[in-house]
């Protein structure tokens, strides 16, 4: 019984030694590197097997290294990691490159070699507009400050109302002025027919007593 495991697992050893290889030589021993551009400056890449076309599924040891077109600024060695926006082939790099036009090449050293380059450029963002601040704020006060108007003039019709007030007792005494000279007048001319009339009574006594 003992023989008979040991042999059983004995060729299930032998199977996997011999599937192993077949497997991997399916794919084939490179891998395809593809450097499609960028995004916010971070290098984007794609890996894949050479011989089916099938993406890399294992863990990818490459180095990504950047001049600029001029040699005047090189940037790297970086590595690449998963690109979780470009699944399952994509690849990415944590660094992003500054603005500018640059020369990208990816080496790839395991699973398998590979290799792939390409020119990026890289544009320059304009930085986020700052808020203007909001000017009806500043503008606010003003429908308070023509408070103050508006009462000023519902105020100013109430001199008009005093005047009023002030020139009743002006004409009440001049009517009281009339009447009292209309009453002196009246009395006047009552006395002076009165004193005619007794004047009168007194010459006709004196004539009766002469004649």
């Amino acid at each position: 019984m003992r023989i008979r495991i040991v042999f059983s697992a004995a060729l299930a050893a032998l199977g996997l030694m011999f599937l192993l290889p077949a497997a991997a030589h399916a794919h084939g021993d490179t891998v395809k590197v593809v450097v499609t551009g960028q995004r916010e400056g971070h290098v984007t890449a794609d890996v894949t097997w050479e011989n089916d076309g099938d993406a890399v599924d294992e863990t990818v040891a490459a180095t990504v290294n950047a001049s600029s077109v001029d040699g005047s600024r090189t940037m790297g060695p970086w590595r690449l990691v998963r690109d979780p926006a470009a699944k399952p082939a994509g690849w990415t790099t944590a660094e992003a490159l500054p603005p500018g036009s640059w020369k990208v090449s990816v080496d790839v050293g395991f699973p398998a070699l590979g290799h792939g380059e390409l020119d990026v450029a890289v544009p320059v963002v304009d930085p986020a507009p700052v808020a203007a601040t909001p000017v009806a704020s500043a503008a606010a006060p003003e429908p308070s400050s023509a408070a103050p108007v508006a009462s000023a003039d519902s105020a100013a019709p109430a001199p008009a109302a005093s005047s009023a007030q002030a020139a009743k007792p002006a004409a009440d005494t001049e009517g009281y002025a009339v009447w009292w000279t209309t009453a002196g007048v009246a009395v006047t001319a009552v006395a002076g027919a009165a004193v005619g009339l007794l004047l009168r009574r007194r010459r006709r006594l004196r004539l009766d007593r002469l004649g």
